[in-house]
This record gives C-alpha cells, structure tokens and sequence, in this order.
C-alpha cells in the first residue's frame, strides 16, 4: 500500500507544477506512476473549470478570459507536455531517417518548425476560447483527464522507443490490473461526462480521437512511443476537446 501511496504523491510532484511538500523518489514506485495520471487530469481540469467559473463570474473581458484559459495548463503543468509537442515536431517535420529523427528528438534545442506550431496551437486555443458563448464550465475537466487516461494507457502498452526513459526499468512492474484500472477510469470518465454534462460529453471523444491521431502519426514516424510523444498527443488532443467545447 506504501508503494501506490508514493506513486500517488510522485505523479502529482512530477506532473502538476503545484508546489508539493513531498520531495522524496521511490525507484521502486515508479512504475506505478501512470496509474495516477487521471487523477492528476483531474485536479487540474477543477481548478481549470474553477478558473472558467471565476472569469465568468467576475465578468473578466473575454478576450482576457482567453488568456487565462489558455496560458492556465501551459503553467500548471510546467509547460512539460508542450516541450514534448516541440520535440516530437522538430524531429517528425526533420523527414530525416529514423535514426536521425531519434537524435533530434533528444536535441535540447529548438527549430523554426517547433517554434512556429507552438504559436499555432497557442494561437488555435485563444481563438477558441474566444470564442466560447456559453458553456458548461465543468466540461474542462473532462479535458485533461482524458488526456492522461490515454497517456496512461499508452505509456504503458506500446512499444518504448530505445532512447525513451520509459523503457526498461521504468516499465517493470506494471501489471494487468494496471491496465484495466486506467481503461475503467476513462470509461467512467467518457460515461459521466455524458450522464452530468450532456452534449458535452462529446468533449471527451474529441480529446480521445485527437491522441490518437496524433500518437499514432508519430508512433509510426519514430518507431515506438516515449513520455515526448504522449506531450505531442496530449497537447493535439486537447486542442480537439477545446474546439469541442467552445463550438458545441
């Protein structure tokens, strides 16, 4: 039980920006991780729709609304899953071979065709929230957590690129009924946002086609999966639930 415990405190220490009390790592918990990433999801898709709410109520213009919402996950997480985005574009746009699009991927640095989708994407979400007339402030929560449910899963599943950090030792103990916690977490998710939001639930089937569309483009491209390309899918599926979410 001490081990899910310190799993539990790691991801949140690793995967929310939220300063922790809890410093400590536990090589042994590490694999357990991933089963908690939903939960992470969670937390930060409340505070993301509380954030929504105050705008709301605050009656914060809407333009600067926008910002808010959009810079919020980029801030609460540390800007992680962005700087995986980045990585994953600079090495898929290379059109090297795959050997040499692996390099790329671990280079520290950044190319005009990381630069230039960030500000797309960036650009993409502040229109859309822009945009939003009325909506359902809850809904966002439904975007992050089924992001890490996939990001979970997958992480998990696929092949590891060789160069990948979760390849190895990381994936050592993860067991079947790991698996099957995260899938029944993000059909209870997907179910739920359909039963307490309605039309909105199709919010949560956005994200899911977005992640995968992207994950498989780049699992294909690379030749295996790594914590970088779940940022890349992650960051393209929320963008999917976003315009869901201001277009419904």
């Amino acid at each position: 039980m001490k081990k899910y415990f310190n799993a539990f405190l790691m991801c949140f220490t690793m995967f929310c920006a939220i300063p922790s009390p809890f410093h400590n790592w536990d090589d042994e918990s590490r694999p357990l991780m991933t089963l908690f990433l939903p939960f992470v999801g969670a937390w930060i898709g409340l505070l993301w729709a509380l954030t929504s709410f105050a705008i709301s109520f605050f009656n914060i213009p809407c333009l600067i609304g926008a910002i808010i919402l959009t810079a919020f996950p980029l801030f609460v997480t540390g800007g992680m899953h962005m700087d995986g985005y980045l990585d994953v574009i600079d090495a898929i746009k290379s059109w090297r071979d795959i050997e040499e699009k692996r390099k790329i991927l671990k280079d520290p640095h950044v190319g005009s065709f990381a630069v230039i989708s960030a500000v797309l994407i960036i650009l993409a979400q502040f229109s859309l929230f822009a945009s939003v007339k009325e909506a359902d402030h809850y809904a966002l929560i439904l975007i992050p957590t089924v992001s890490r449910c996939m990001a979970a899963f997958f992480v998990t599943v696929l092949r590891p690129l060789s160069v990948s950090e979760y390849s190895g030792a990381y994936r050592k103990g993860v067991k079947k009924g790991h698996i099957i916690f995260i899938c029944v977490l993000f059909v209870l998710t997907v179910a739920a946002g359909f039963v307490f939001l309605g039309k909105y639930g199709f919010v949560s089937l956005a994200v899911t086609l977005g992640y995968l569309l992207y994950l498989f483009k780049a699992f294909r491209s690379l030749g295996g999966m790594s914590g970088d390309i779940s940022g890349y899918s992650l960051i393209f599926g929320e963008l999917c639930g976003i315009a869901v979410y201001a277009l419904i």
